[in-house]
């Protein structure tokens, strides 16, 4: 059994295919006119493709067949026979399925525009596609005993409720260029990381996979960026996090805390419009953290790097906290009660300080 060789090709075809097709994808959206223009509250300066998505799904797709195409030859120990699991061949299935699901859903998007409520039914929808073929949160692992066993009823709605939050909560960040696919990028390759510790070569694929795309994509919506992802890669970017912390056993300790940023930001962002009597999907307020850094002074290109940062620092701390899925130790329950503190002072700090800032420039 070799699975280097695999990954590796994996990963290298989702780079390359991700940052060939997004050039076609650019072409694509300037000559069908689907592009995103700056609008009140943004930091855009001109005008740009939104079809980038598109070549991410693409790119992971292919890598993706390749792989699995070719993984006979090398995940097959003569002594022990094949190294996967055939139960996380049809969660894979799932996402696999779920992913082709964006594709209609932001088309329309890219055509009309659709207000929250089409697009939290169709994020429901697609979530439901790999719940129903398993992929599932059945039990919350915890550092005082066994893992806590979920029933049914409740595992289905807690795992819709998983991937519906990270579709938006990388939707939402996606306000800069650069900023969504290099934060999903680390997580990406931390959940790799992580089950290729655990010697889960297969579950590995997906998320290495997903870095791979967002690295090639990053090729593009680098800042400057010639194009960006749009719904179709921020949905795709949420929902194989969502699925990478599940896969082959819950690792949402470790999800939630190299997303910590993300996560955060989004539950801070909607508890603001909340206390504010808005709705919380409103956008166009500035609300969320890579904007009022933005207004506190940093360039575009500081608030993204500032960000990668504090992402890959999280990313570092789940890595050297790993601990088997089903028991995790105290060491990661102190690191997550941590990060959640930390942030929340952050938000709340920046928060007072750019309502500050704005009141006495007006």
């Amino acid at each position: 059994m070799n699975p280097i060789p695999w990954l590796g090709l994996a990963f290298v075809l989702a780079v390359v295919t991700t940052f060939a097709l997004a050039r076609v994808a650019e072409r694509f959206g300037r000559r069908m006119g689907v592009l995103d223009v700056p609008r009140a509250g943004e930091v855009q300066r001109w005008s740009a493709p939104r079809t980038g998505g598109y070549a991410m799904l693409g790119g992971l797709w292919l890598a993706l067949v390749v792989a699995y195409l070719l993984r006979d030859q090398f995940l097959i120990d003569p002594e022990v026979g094949p190294g996967w699991n055939p139960v996380d061949d049809l969660r894979v299935v799932g996402l696999v399925l779920g992913s082709v699901c964006i594709v209609p859903l932001a088309v329309l998007d890219d055509k009309r525009r659709l207000g929250p409520l089409p697009q939290l039914c169709g994020q429901l929808l697609i979530a439901a596609i790999p719940v129903a073929f398993g992929l599932r949160v059945n039990s919350i692992a915890q550092p005082f005993g066994d893992p806590i066993d979920l029933p049914v009823w409740l595992d289905i709605p807690i795992s819709i409720v998983w991937f519906m939050g990270m579709m938006n909560a990388i939707n939402w960040v996606d306000v800069m260029d650069g900023l969504a696919g290099g934060v999903a990028f680390g997580g990406a390759m931390v959940l790799f990381a992580r089950a290729y510790l655990f010697t889960e070569y297969s579950v590995a694929l997906f998320p290495l996979a997903l870095a791979g795309v967002c690295l090639g994509f990053l090729g593009r919506n680098r800042p400057p960026a010639t194009i960006f992802m749009g719904s179709s890669g921020s949905l795709l970017l949420g929902f194989g996090l969502a699925g990478s912390g599940i896969l082959g056993g819950a690792k949402l300790g470790t999800a939630i805390l190299v997303l910590g940023v993300p996560i955060l930001d989004a539950a801070w962002v909607i508890l603001r419009r909340l206390t504010r009597g808005a709705r919380p999907t409103i956008g166009g307020d500035r609300e969320h953290l890579p904007m009022k850094l933005h207004d506190l002074g940093l360039s575009t290109g500081q608030t993204v790097l500032l960000l990668y940062f504090v992402s890959a620092v999280l990313g570092v701390l789940g890595l050297s906290l790993h601990t088997p899925p089903e028991a995790p130790s105290f060491e990661k329950l102190y690191a997550l009660v941590a990060m959640v503190l930390v942030l929340l002072v952050v938000l709340a700090a920046v928060t007072v300080a750019v309502t500050r800032r704005r009141r006495a420039t007006h």
